[in-house]
């Protein structure tokens, strides 16, 4: 369950703690005042992506952390697997948003989005507003089937997928395989053109255009080269004028300066040293003057390959590398050609036999799909009685489609809320106060087969009063003693069965500012008076203590 949310510098809130109790913790407050602030909170903790907005203004950050008591799940091996710290029964999940980045972290470490997915689905069940718009459209009530029948049919229902899975990369590859196979001989032959125009010129290396164009600068100015490294040779070793000759008379003097003074030897070793270096120098420029050869017909035969090169690249992708590139892409698709005609058959016999996997096992899954529909069908209307809507009929109807992602069948809730009328789909019938009231006779059908340590309803009483409030205050009590509920409401009956009871109030001054109560005794009270009546007077309050007092 959810233990306790500390949030600092989020949206109007400049640091706040609150701290959940283990069943039924309602959160009221006036119209605007922020009531939905700590669910969305809980929301952000999880999600993958988080606005840059929720940092209050002036700030650098904003910071949500989420302290969770788990008496249920073993994360040993979760928090092995991911090198997060195991700190027993208490996980504490904390998000840091900044102008630049959001990170989460599991106790202290840094993790991704996946792993807070994973948790979410153990430890969190959220109703929104939004969520029950997703309810009402069609193409989510299959999986919400699903989930309710996952116990029995779940693992068939992944085997299906995987098989489909398949069912399409088969089908892809007949769709390529035919495609190449209707290629014309024109084509064809033009393909085989392409491959040999490459091979023929049987290309050494990704770099050999440019080691061609080094040795060609070379050779087209030889003569210059010549000239250049034997006129620097006889500078250094040439006649009595050179460098080496100069460096040797040096060389002589500082040799007879050591004798009157020794600490003039460091100075006569590096002449030494720089007389050998310069030799040296002097006999590789000599050795290079005297190699360069004016070769033309290598000249020409260079110049012949990088024009060849040249016009290959061209063609084939600016670069050698490309063009290598080009001529494997080429390989693979004759050798594709070659081998589809022989492949299409046996393509077709694996598909086919799939197929017949597919419709077998999807067959299946819509038994258990009817069966499982009847007795959610029953127990949903079941709920819906007790929840005060007496005449209802509700419907989960599962119709045949084409094979697809999720098996062969249509699913869709139908639900008629008068004698006179007939079942029609749950969008175009369902009020706002029946919608809500199906929300909660699913998620408390739902919460009652999971794990689901604490569940959040936003609002889930919107369009109901009188007779209807009490019982579905009743249920949400019932729901809490199995799970830990929070809840915002506008109900005075619901919000009397609180266990822990927040306020959220908006204050503006200098600036706005959002903060939350914990209500006790007569503040709960008068809390509740004023959501009965709209105002505080003795009336009202004579009700919520009655209201009080029927616990």
């Amino acid at each position: 369950m959810i233990k306790q949310i500390r949030l600092k510098d989020y949206i109007l809130i400049d640091e706040l703690t609150a701290n959940f109790h283990e069943g039924l913790n309602i959160i009221t407050g006036e119209t605007g005042a922020g009531k939905s602030i700590l669910i969305n909170a809980i929301d952000l903790v999880f999600a993958p992506r988080v606005s840059k907005e929720v940092i209050k203004s002036g700030k650098e950050k904003a910071i949500i952390e989420l302290v969770i008591e788990n008496n249920k799940h073993d994360l040993s091996k979760f928090f092995e697997e991911n090198g997060i710290d195991n700190f027993g029964s208490e996980i504490i999940i904390s998000k840091e948003i900044t102008p630049s980045a959001v990170r989460s972290r599991i106790n202290g470490t840094l993790v991704s989005t996946d792993i807070l997915k994973s948790l979410r689905a153990l430890f969190v069940d959220i109703h929104s507003q939004h969520q029950t718009y997703a309810f009402m459209q069609p193409k989510y009530h299959i999986s919400l089937l699903d989930s309710y029948g996952k116990a029995s049919y779940g693992a068939k229902l992944d085997n299906y997928k995987s098989l489909f899975e398949n069912y399409l990369s088969l089908q892809s590859q007949l769709e390529k395989a035919k495609n190449s196979a209707d290629m014309t001989e024109s084509q064809i032959d033009f393909l085989k053109f392409q491959i040999n125009e490459i091979e023929a010129l049987n290309i050494q290396s990704v770099t050999e255009d440019e080691e061609i164009a080094q040795e060609l600068e070379v050779l087209e100015n030889a003569e210059k080269l010549k000239e250049l490294t034997g006129s620097s040779y006889w500078a250094l070793n040439g006649d009595d004028c050179s460098i080496l000759d100069g460096l040797n008379k040096i060389k002589q003097n500082i040799s007879k300066a050591v004798s009157y003074d020794p600490k003039l030897a460091d100075l006569e070793n590096a002449l030494i040293g720089a007389s050998e270096t310069l030799k040296e120098l002097g006999s590789d420029l000599n050795s290079y003057s005297q190699n360069l050869d004016n070769d033309t017909e290598r000249l020409n035969n260079l110049q012949e390959r990088l024009y060849e090169l040249d016009k290959l690249k061209r063609k084939y992708g600016g670069t050698l590398e490309s063009v290598l590139k080009t001529y494997e892409t080429l390989l693979n698709e004759l050798s594709g050609i070659e081998f589809s005609t022989k492949n299409i058959e046996e393509l077709e016999q694996k598909i086919a036999q799939l197929r017949r996997e597919l419709q077998d096992c999807a067959s299946e899954i819509t038994d258990f799909r009817k069966d499982f529909a009847k007795v959610l069908s029953v127990q949903i209307q079941d709920m819906l009685e007790f929840l005060e809507l007496p005449k209802t009929r509700f419907e989960i109807r599962v119709m045949p489609k084409e094979l697809s992602q999720d098996g062969c069948d249509n699913v869709e809730f139908m639900i008629s809320t008068n004698v006179s009328e007939d079942l029609k789909p749950l969008a175009k019938v369902a009020s706002g106060g029946e919608i809500s009231r199906v929300m909660l006779a699913i998620k408390t059908i739902f919460a009652e087969n999971d794990n689901i340590d604490t569940v959040i309803f936003d609002e889930i009483d919107t369009g109901i009063s009188g007779r209807a409030s009490q019982s579905v205050a009743d249920e949400i009590v019932a729901l809490s003693k199995y799970h830990q509920i929070i809840l915002i409401t506008h109900q005075a009956i619901i919000a009397s069965k609180s266990d822990k009871h927040f306020y959220v109030r908006k204050s503006q001054t200098d600036e706005t500012k959002v903060e939350v109560y914990v209500l006790t005794g007569e503040n709960k009270i008068k809390a509740l008076a004023e959501l009965a009546g709209g105002e505080i007077n003795e009336q009202s309050i004579e009700f919520a203590k009655s209201l009080i007092n029927l616990q």
